[in-house]
């Protein structure tokens, strides 16, 4: 048993005498990967950011088309006055046929767009034959609107040999047409 208590003291010597940073270095652990302490999952945090950026843009693309104005609508007449007076410079460049063909149209499209009626589906002697039953014209309206369709088809149909004067006239009793005038005395 001596020999065991001398075995036993050496070692506890040995044991004792030992540097404590063997003891300290067996204590710590290695280190550890960082730990995912988020409570939201990152597809979440993606679709959320998502929806916030379409909402946005959205709520910009209604903001600006409401402050853009709506381009005034014009009505039939002022469409068809603005027309005509396009029309004044083509009198000495377009010769008569063409022009009263022009100028046909765009009184036919006016009282179709103002009056609804289907000017442009029938031929001048349907339509004034129609007007003279029933019709939103007065008296001197009819007048001037006959007298101008039969120098149209004057032009167009008989190949009457017409100048810019006669244009002109057309021009004229068109204006006076669209704006509600009277005939005017030749």
């Amino acid at each position: 048993m001596k020999k065991n208590r001398g075995v036993m003291l050496q070692l506890f010597t040995a044991f004792t005498t030992m540097p404590m940073s063997i003891f300290a270095a067996e204590e710590f652990h290695d280190i550890a990967p960082p730990v995912d302490y988020s409570l939201i999952p990152p597809w979440l945090i993606f679709v959320g950011v998502f929806v916030s950026l379409t909402v946005i843009g959205l709520l910009a693309w209604f903001i600006a088309r409401a402050l853009r104005r709506p381009a005034p609508i014009q009505s039939p007449r002022d469409r068809a006055l603005a027309i005509l007076e396009q029309m004044r410079p083509e009198i000495e460049k377009l010769d008569p046929y063409r022009f009263s063909i022009r100028v046909s149209d765009i009184l036919r499209r006016y009282v179709t767009e103002q009056f609804k009626l289907p000017v442009t589906r029938q031929t001048s002697v349907e339509f004034l034959a129609g007007v003279r039953r029933s019709s939103p014209f007065s008296e001197d309206e009819k007048l001037l609107l006959e007298d101008f369709l039969n120098r149209c088809d004057l032009i167009k149909f008989a190949r009457y040999e017409a100048t810019s004067s006669d244009s002109q006239l057309l021009l004229d009793e068109a204006f006076r047409f669209v704006e509600g005038g009277q005939l005017a005395t030749v």
